[in-house]
């Protein structure tokens, strides 16, 4: 059965409102602030992650995001393997996913991921996404969090947990510095 992972980019206060800066909100843009050496550091985290995975899971926004960013052309060995992965995306409204490789997942969205974990055999990994990241750790569904810490503290906006019905338990794995300003943190869900 495939571990379910939850890959994301948070604040030092766990805020997640518009890494790249693309909605215009006054707290957003912090992902592109990244030194480029912090950044290809992160980029080798990320792309061993996908050699380690099955398949991606993803919200709807998720999926625009990718796909508007350019990660249906890009260039490089990661983007390649990404693109070459089957791509699950749970929407209601769409009727196309917008990234290579997509299939839209309309059912309940316990039932849909159960069936995704019992079809692969290795990761399965949620990128941002963060209103799915919410429902999966209220479902249960999620094995595991993968938290890379950005050195910014947003102080307001939207916030990776915030909302959770649904307690958890963690079980810190691995902590491994990424470049000069970046953390990545591994927890276990139990």
């Amino acid at each position: 059965m495939g571990m379910l992972v939850l890959s994301e980019n948070v604040c030092l206060d766990g805020g997640v409102q518009d890494p790249i800066g693309e909605d215009g909100s006054d707290r957003g843009g912090w992902f592109t602030q990244v030194t480029p050496e912090d950044y290809e550091a992160w980029a080798e985290v990320e792309y061993d992650e996908a050699l380690g995975a099955d398949a991606l899971l993803l919200g709807r926004r998720t999926d625009h995001f990718f796909a508007g960013a350019g990660w249906n052309t890009r260039g490089g060995a990661w983007a390649e393997r990404l693109r070459e992965m089957p791509k699950y995306v749970i929407s209601s409204t769409l009727d196309t996913p917008e990234w290579i490789g997509g299939t839209i997942l309309r059912g309940e969205v316990a039932r849909e991921v159960t069936r995704l974990k019992e079809r692969y055999e290795r990761d399965i990994v949620v990128y941002g996404s963060a209103q799915l990241t919410r429902t999966l750790i209220d479902h249960h569904l999620a094995d595991q969090v993968r938290l890379t810490l950005h050195p910014y503290i947003l102080g307001g906006g939207e916030h990776l947990l915030d909302g959770l019905a649904a307690r958890a338990s963690l079980r810190l794995v691995s902590t491994q510095p990424i470049g000069t300003n970046l953390v990545h943190l591994i927890y276990d869900i139990s």
